[in-house]
């Protein structure tokens, strides 16, 4: 693998595709084309080069590696490769974002000769809650905007009730002790289902309550959780959303 490469890897998240007995394709290993919004075609060409790389792992005694290597030859690194600064651009703010976006799409062609960085991870960017005024938000209009109950009603999200959590916490005493009063219980705010609740215990004071049967499989939580402290897990087969109703 080239430095380029290394350094692509690194910036944009797309991680090594390839484990043992599998291999990672389309929009699980984050194959979308942000200014374009579309990622079927790079998703389905991943799983060509997958299905082709595990032909040969069948019947010539190759390996998976194959399909990585073939991925970072073919158009959809290329043009994955063009559209890498799109997203990072945004974190200068709006104008800059759309500046160095127009830029880059109209007269560099995705030819930049550099490479913008993320600067830090998701959850490095939640601050103390003290540091920022809360927003309040209008309340749900029932025409363009939603209530928790309905949306949720609408996704059709089901699990067993009696199956072990698959949201899991890898310090109970977090959420009380750090999430609550530091960060104002972000996971009860960033969580698009209410799976995660503050309720009062016997004492009065604020317990985590996970609600896992709501789960969306978003692993917000996952990747937004300020210590890292929830650990999304794959929950029993057959449950999560299905927006039959949607």
């Amino acid at each position: 693998m080239t430095y380029l490469n290394l350094m692509l890897v690194k910036f944009q998240s797309i991680p090594y595709p390839v484990f043992p007995g599998g291999a990672i394709i389309g929009c699980s290993a984050g194959f979308l084309n942000v200014p374009k919004i579309k990622g079927t075609h790079t998703a389905m060409k991943s799983g060509m080069l997958a299905a082709e790389a595990a032909f040969g792992a069948l019947h010539e005694g190759l390996n998976m590696n194959t399909y990585w290597d073939n991925l970072r030859d073919s158009w959809v690194w290329k043009e994955l490769y063009a559209a890498r600064n799109y997203r990072p651009a945004f974190e200068y703010g709006l104008l800059p974002g759309l500046a160095i976006s127009a830029m880059e799409h109209y007269v560099l062609k995705g030819k930049v000769p550099f490479t913008l960085k993320h600067g830090k991870a998701d959850h490095e960017a939640t601050d103390l809650a003290r540091k920022w005024t809360p927003i309040v938000y209008p309340k749900p209009d029932g025409v363009l905007s939603f209530d928790v109950p309905t949306s949720l009603y609408r996704s059709n999200t089901n699990h067993d009730h009696d199956q072990p959590s698959h949201l899991r916490l890898r310090d109970p005493k977090i959420p009380e002790k750090v999430n609550f009063p530091e960060y104002a219980a972000p996971e009860s705010r960033y969580c698009p289902a209410r799976v995660y609740e503050y309720i009062e215990d016997e004492e009065g004071k604020p317990k985590l309550q996970i609600n896992a049967q709501n789960c969306l499989h978003c692993k917000a939580c996952d990747i937004k959780d300020p210590k890292q402290n929830i650990e999304w897990t794959v929950p029993e087969g057959g449950g999560g959303p299905a927006y039959s109703l949607m």
